[in-house]
């Protein structure tokens, strides 16, 4: 399992493979899904030989359904590009797989038949504003689907706050650990934040920690090769996205890049 205690002391580093728009949604072209293979197949590759545990494939359609359901032809898509990345990477490397904004049910159906070992619920309790409307938690929905499918060996990383679940109002450490706890009661094997203030940041973890000392806590961003032995020194892992895509969002991880970032958490 990939929250396993010896991958939590060595933290966890899961890279964002970005693909181009799916088949089934409007911004997709005639290609496009041969070009997200051969990117799936590349970023792969530099994130193991750079060090990193695993990878998070993550469309990239721009324009997303505020519900848990999506395009047939998206699902079949996504699976195709999971099942290559879970071919490319071999035993010993993570894959998960997250059809965005909150398709949990649909990346819970192709994490369980590609093999892989996770998906990344945006809003797994509780609701959030989006660019696409009021994303509203079904989890009843997500917890019987996961049953129904024997999918209880893919794991869930919940995010409660960060790029995708946003947060009202100033820090409320009792709402953020509340919603945790509902996260876990739920199925969550993980809990995802992120703060670009790296205090309140700390701040975040620290009150998780104490409050759910068995949950893991991944950052949903923020680090880079400077600030990484800083950043991940309290929380349990960390997705990265843009750092190991030197900065151009949605572009091809870079092999040193990677190296760099381990070496230095490692360091």
């Amino acid at each position: 399992m990939m929250f396993k205690e010896e991958n939590l002391r060595s933290k966890l580093v899961l890279g964002l493979v970005h693909l181009t728009p799916l088949p089934g949604t409007p911004l997709y072209t005639e290609g496009s899904l041969e070009r997200s293979r051969e990117k799936v197949k590349r970023d792969v590759n530099a994130l193991a030989e750079g060090g990193a545990q695993g990878c998070l494939v993550q469309s990239v359609d721009k324009i997303y359904p505020s519900t848990d359901d999506t395009d047939y032809a998206r699902v079949a898509a996504m699976a195709l590009l999971v099942e290559t990345a879970r071919r490319e990477a071999g035993s010993g490397f993570y894959v998960g797989a997250q059809l965005m904004w909150n398709c949990i049910t649909p990346s819970l159906a192709v994490a369980k038949v590609c093999g892989a070992d996770f998906t990344r619920c945006s809003v797994l309790v509780g609701r959030s504003p989006s660019p696409f409307g009021m994303i509203e938690a079904d989890p009843l929905k997500v917890m019987e689907y996961r049953r129904k499918i024997e999918a209880h060996n893919v794991q869930m990383i919940a995010e409660i706050s960060g790029y995708h679940f946003a947060q009202n109002g100033g820090y409320d450490a009792n709402a953020l650990i509340g919603m945790a706890k509902s996260a876990v009661t739920v199925g969550a094997n993980a809990i995802e934040i992120f703060n670009p203030d790296p205090g309140l940041n700390d701040r975040m973890v620290k009150d998780l920690k104490a409050a759910l000392p068995n949950t893991p806590v991944i950052l949903g961003g923020g680090t880079n090769v400077d600030n990484v032995a800083q950043r991940l020194s309290l929380a349990d892992g960390a997705l990265v996205g843009s750092c190991f895509e030197n900065g151009n969002w949605g572009g091809d991880i870079c092999v040193n890049t990677v190296r760099a970032y381990m070496a230095r958490l490692r360091g």
